[in-house]
This record gives structure tokens, C-alpha cells and sequence, in this order.
């Protein structure tokens, strides 16, 4: 029973990290932000490599400096690049040399310590996060969005002037608004776990993400992903036809795991500490990222594949193109959602874009594991890897797709 209505200046629906970071630049802003998330506090998510880049957009909340103070306490294992390997060559990408300025380094987080940390210092700045509390409606009006609100204690409908979708893999707003539109990539599936990792190989790189290709089938990859504790998040990802629906979740995963020598090697002594799950079809597309009172964050609007861990610094960069204009349209300026936020946006992601379709090909595979490789261009390879795709000074940024291209035709005649 709905029994109250309330008002506010923005509503952000989901805690993560762009709702977390929007929140609190709005409220540095002035503006009373209450953010709806469904679930409770901490909670699992994958997503766990960030990317040196997301740094500086945490950096205008405040929020780099406490990732610092608190990443030794909580298991936050420090990265500094990108290792790969394909049958038996192995490479490496070093984040701290590359192309753009910017920050060179990050962490590998367990999300659930991650996105904690982000909401409650959203929270001591002054923003309002209602936990347990879902969005299950909403009517669009010339002057507000009136949300229909769940939570476990009552109902109530929530006024707003501007509401932001932060809401990832749950897609609120393209739910409720038929936004959803079928993603130009294949659909992928992947299959993973957290384990204890015992490696014990001295040349293994606990600083880096691993990437490692099927030797046969170099569209499925396996990620390995070291914290600070001992522990990995382990995972593979493939079309579905790769995998047998007659088998258990964890057994799917550690089959494949199983046809990759170097990565079962490593992981002799590995024991599972999480069961394993499963998520498929989660590239996703949106028709707009943007109405009169709304807009789309991160995973809510685009997401596109795991493989280079993109989805947290894509998330991120909207909340901070967002921030500033929701601001202006709030105090009654003119502004261009699409010129300032949806466009910006896109370019990055599809920059980002040309590189997965690209990995799934092949053609940046023969790229990462070309043996002679220009350290110019390898460097702006790298500012790419390390999430600086919005900088348009990089011949590879600017003109991604027709450079990619023609460095993965050069790899390719001269390697044979």
C-alpha cells in the first residue's frame, strides 16, 4: 500500500560506482540526491580490473584518495598493466608506459569491499542511499518523475526533478521505458568463480590482469584476476556453443579451464572459495541514453564485453559528464544533453568497441602478440588498454577502426 509521497532534486537508482560518484558531485553541487538500491550492502559483482583511467574520474569526488588509504586493508591488489598468453607466447602491456598523461596505475578490487567503499563515502558527503528500496514504476511529467518505490517495510511514490540510471545489469529505466535495443555483438556467455589461487610460478605477475586464449578457439579467453590475499577471480568467456548445457556451472568452467595448459598449470593447486556462476547475454544497447528528465549510466545504457575491462571506466566517465549538465538543467540553464553527455559518451565507447570486435576477430590478437612491435604505437595501445579513450590526441583513439586495421594487417603479413 502506498502510503506517502515524497520530493526530491535527483534520484539516482543503483549504489555501484557511477551512481556513487554522480551522487556526490551533485550534492557537492548542492543538489538533495536520494539514491535507490535495490540490494544490500556489501554484494557480489564482477567487474573487478579497473582501469589506471577511472582513477581520475573518482578524483573529482574525493574518491581516489580514499581508494589509496583503504586498499591495503581491504585486499585491493595494486595493477599496473595487462599480461596475455596464447599458445605458450606470452606478452605483457605496461600501463605506466603509454601514450596519454594521466595515471598509470590501479587496483584489482573485490567488488563487493569496492562499491561498499564508494556509496559510504557518497554517503558521508552528505548523499542520502536507501538500501533495499526498488524502483518498480514510473510516469513521466512536464515538471517531475514520479517514482513507484519498494522496500521491505512499505511503498511510496518519490518525486523528482531529474533521475539517473545507475542500475547496471538491472536496467531499470530501459525496462520501464522500452529503451532496450538488441546489441550489435554476439551474444557471449560467461562462467566464473572466485578461488584461492596457491600459484606458486615466479614468473606469474600478481600486478596484472591475466588474459589468456583457447588454443584452439581463440574467441574464448579466460580471465585471471589476482588479489591481494591469495585469492583470483577466475573466469571464461565464449559463445554459447562452447559450452555443455548438461553440465553444472562449475563444471563448465573448469573444462575450459582445463584445455588452456599454461592456465591449468598455474592453477594446479587452486581451490574454488565461491560458487560458480553464470551470466549470459549481457551485451546490451539502448535506443537513447537521454530524455527530458532522465539519463542512462554505464551498464544501464551500453555495455559491451568484458574482455579489456571497460564497464567500470565507461561507467565512469558518464557519471562525470553527467554531473554537469544535469546541474545546469536543474538551475534552469540551457543545455544539449546530447552534444555534452550522449555523443562524448559514445566516442569513448566506441573506441573501446572497435578494439572487442577486433579481439574476437583476431586482428588485435595478432597486434598483442606481434613479437616486434613499434614502441610508439604499442604505447598508445597501452593508453587505450589502460581506459584513455576519450583522448583524441591518440591516432588510435581518433581514428580507431581504420588504424586498428591496417597495424593488424601489417602484424599479420609479416609474421607469415
Amino acid at each position: 500500500m502506498i502510503n506517502q509521497t515524497e520530493q526530491t532534486d535527483v534520484v539516482v537508482i543503483g549504489a555501484g560506482p557511477s551512481g556513487a560518484l554522480v551522487s556526490a558531485l551533485l550534492r557537492q553541487r548542492g543538489w538533495h540526491v536520494v539514491v535507490l538500491e535495490g540490494q544490500h550492502f556489501p554484494r557480489f559483482s564482477i567487474g573487478e580490473s579497473l582501469l589506471p583511467q577511472c582513477m581520475a574520474y573518482l578524483s573529482e569526488a574525493g574518491m581516489d584518495d580514499v581508494v589509496d588509504k583503504h586498499a591495503e586493508e581491504l585486499g585491493f591488489q595494486f595493477k599496473n598493466g595487462a599480461a596475455f598468453h596464447y599458445q605458450g607466447t606470452d606478452t605483457a602491456i605496461d600501463f605506466t608506459d603509454k601514450f596519454s598523461a594521466g595515471r598509470g596505475t590501479t587496483y584489482q578490487v573485490k567488488r563487493a569491499a569496492f562499491d561498499k567503499l564508494l556509496a559510504d563515502t557518497a554517503q558521508a558527503q552528505g548523499v542520502e542511499i536507501r538500501y533495499g528500496h526498488r524502483v518498480e514504476a514510473l510516469q513521466e511529467h512536464d515538471e517531475h518523475i514520479e517514482l513507484s518505490v519498494a522496500s521491505e517495510q512499505q511503498s511510496y511514490r518519490l518525486q523528482a526533478r531529474f533521475v539517473l540510471d545507475a542500475s547496471g545489469f538491472g536496467r531499470v529505466l530501459p525496462r520501464l521505458l522500452e529503451l532496450e535495443r538488441r546489441s550489435s555483438l554476439p551474444t557471449r556467455t560467461a562462467y566464473f568463480c572466485h578461488i584461492n589461487d596457491h600459484i606458486s610460478a615466479a614468473n606469474f605477475d600478481r600486478n596484472k590482469i591475466l588474459i589468456s586464449v583457447h588454443p584452439q578457439h581463440r574467441d574464448i579467453w579466460y580471465w585471471l584476476i589476482p588479489f591481494a590475499d591469495g585469492s583470483a577471480s577466475l573466469g571464461v568467456v565464449g559463445e554459447p556453443e562452447y559450452f555443455d548445457e548438461a553440465l553444472s556451472e562449475q563444471q563448465n568452467l573448469w573444462r575450459l579451464v582445463g584445455q588452456e595448459p599454461n592456465l591449468a598449470a598455474l592453477l594446479d593447486s587452486a581451490q574454488a572459495i565461491t560458487d560458480t556462476q553464470r551470466l549470459g547475454g549481457y551485451s546490451a544497447d539502448v535506443s537513447r541514453l537521454y530524455g527530458r528528465r532522465y539519463a542512462l549510466l554505464g551498464n544501464a545504457g551500453e555495455f559491451l564485453d568484458p574482455v579489456f575491462s571497460s564497464g567500470v571506466t565507461i561507467a565512469l566517465k558518464s557519471a562525470s559528464l553527467a554531473a554537469p549538465v544535469v546541474d545546469g538543467f536543474l538551475r534552469g540553464e540551457k543545455v544539449d544533453f546530447d552534444k555534452d553527455f550522449a555523443q562524448p559518451l559514445k566516442q569513448g565507447v566506441e573506441c573501446f568497441k572497435t578494439f572487442v570486435l577486433a579481439w574476437y576477430d583476431g586482428r588485435f590478437q595478432d597486434v598483442i602478440f606481434y613479437p616486434q612491435q613499434r614502441s610508439d604505437v604499442r604505447r598508445m595501445i597501452s593508453a587505450i588498454l589502460a581506459g584513455y579513450a576519450w583522448d583524441e590526441t591518440n591516432p588510435y583513439v581518433a581514428q580507431s577502426e581504420r588504424r586498428l586495421d591496417v597495424l593488424a594487417t601489417l602484424c599479420n603479413m609479416e609474421a607469415q
